[in-house]
């Protein structure tokens, strides 16, 4: 039961692109079409339940070691190793999809999300099986907060009513406002 609430915990209330905030240049810069969106949230859920299954143990020998004051260097480049085996795998497999993210694929080696779920699993002090579970959560938050975004974005996009100084940027940045504060109702569903 803890798993299934922490999971829908983060999903849902603590969304790290609309409640905590990480992750948004991606947000912002790929949900123009709905099919780049899922591709890179599927992308993000790969990566973090990867780093995370990369990280947690190797910080463990970290705190062994007693260099556990090294947890963000090496973890950056866990992050960095892990979306270069994703952007190869990616560009010989599924080629279209590597064209269709184009910079935004190596741009999570620097998504804040990616290193921010696996910081927050041994702040929070999850196990293993935990700490896995979470990341996918964030994961599938990720790519809700962009499928969502996208589906709202290209309904917009193509809309004559909008004034002329609200087209771009500032639509764009208004609507991920008001889907943040959507997913604010979700506050206290989960504890």
């Amino acid at each position: 039961m803890l798993i299934v609430t922490t999971m829908m915990g983060v999903i849902l209330v603590n969304n790290y692109v609309l409640a905590q905030f990480l992750g948004i240049c991606p947000f912002l810069g790929v949900s123009k079409k709905l099919d780049s969106a899922v591709g890179m949230g599927v992308a993000v859920i790969f990566v973090m339940v990867l780093a995370t299954i990369a990280t947690w143990p190797i910080m463990q020998v970290l705190n062994n070691f007693e260099i556990g004051y090294l947890q963000t260097v090496v973890f950056i480049l866990v992050i960095a190793a892990l979306v270069q085996l994703v952007e190869m795998m990616l560009k010989r497999y599924i080629p279209s999809l590597h064209k269709a993210l184009g910079v935004y694929l190596p741009l999570i080696t620097t998504n804040c999300a990616v290193l921010g779920v696996c910081i927050s699993n041994i702040d929070a002090g999850y196990g293993y099986l935990l700490s896995i579970c979470n990341s996918a959560g964030a994961g599938i938050g990720f790519l809700l907060a962009m499928v969502l975004f996208a589906g709202v974005r290209s309904k917009l996009e193509n809309e004559e009513g909008v004034p002329f100084a609200f087209r771009g940027v500032p639509l764009t940045l208004i609507t991920a406002a008001m889907l943040s504060l959507g997913f604010m109702g979700f506050s206290g569903l989960f504890q």
